[in-house]
C-alpha cells in the first residue's frame, strides 16, 4: 500500500515538473502580466508612468519599472535610459539597440501598464480644487465637474485656463454662464497635460 501511494506521488511530481517546464520556456516575471492601458492619440511616456519592459525568453531582463522625476528607468544589464518625451514604439526600438549589445536577436516591447504623468489641475473657487488624471479627452465644463462645480461666489464669466508651454496661447478664456447656455462653444476646449483651470 505505502509503495502504491509512493508511487502515486512520483507520477504527480512528474507531471507538475513537466508542465512547470513547459510554462518556464517562457517565464514571465511578477507585474509583467498585468493589463496595458488604452493610450490616448498624443500619449509620449512622462514621469511616473509605469512601463512592463518585456523581453522574449529573457526573463531575468524583463520586469515592470516606473519612469523616475528625471525621466529615466534603469533596465538590468543595460542600465538607465531616457524614457520620457518618447512614444512606446520609440523607447522600444532603443530598447532594442542597446540590448543587442548583450543579447542575440533581441525581441523587447514595451507596455504601459499605467498613465500617471497626464495631470490638470484645477484651483480657486470650485468645491474641490486639486489635481487630477487626464485620461482621456477631457473639456473644461467636464473639469469643472470633476472639481465638484463652481462655488457661490465664483466668478463663472472670468475663468481661465493656464496652458503651459504654448507660447502662441498661453492663457485661454472660459466663461461658464455662455458655454452652459450652448453659446461660444469652441471655448469648451480639450485639455492638455499641465492645464491649469483657475476660477476666480
Amino acid at each position: 500500500m505505502t509503495n502504491l501511494i509512493l508511487s502515486s506521488v512520483l507520477v504527480c511530481s512528474a507531471g507538475v515538473a513537466t508542465l512547470g517546464a513547459q510554462a518556464g520556456s517562457q517565464p514571465i516575471p511578477i507585474g509583467t502580466q498585468a493589463a496595458a492601458v488604452d493610450l490616448p492619440a498624443d500619449y509620449v511616456i512622462g514621469p511616473e508612468d509605469v512601463l512592463g519592459i518585456v523581453f522574449w525568453r529573457e526573463a531575468e531582463l524583463s520586469g515592470d519599472v516606473t519612469v523616475r522625476p528625471d525621466g529615466r528607468i534603469t533596465l538590468p544589464v543595460i542600465g538607465e535610459i531616457v524614457a520620457a518625451g518618447m512614444q512606446p514604439g520609440a523607447l522600444q526600438k532603443q530598447i532594442v539597440a542597446l540590448a543587442g549589445k548583450y543579447v542575440n536577436d533581441p525581441n523587447v516591447q514595451v507596455i504601459v501598464r499605467a498613465i500617471n504623468s497626464r495631470k490638470f489641475f484645477v484651483t480657486g473657487r470650485v468645491t474641490d480644487p486639486g489635481t487630477f488624471d487626464l485620461k482621456g479627452p477631457m473639456t473644461v465644463i467636464q473639469a469643472l465637474a470633476m472639481a465638484g462645480g463652481l462655488t457661490e461666489y465664483a466668478d463663472a464669466k472670468n475663468i481661465t485656463i493656464l496652458r503651459k508651454g504654448d507660447a502662441q496661447a498661453p492663457v485661454l478664456r472660459f466663461n461658464y454662464r455662455d458655454v452652459a447656455k450652448g453659446k461660444k462653444l469652441e471655448q469648451n476646449v480639450i485639455l492638455r497635460p499641465g492645464d491649469t483651470v483657475v476660477v476666480p
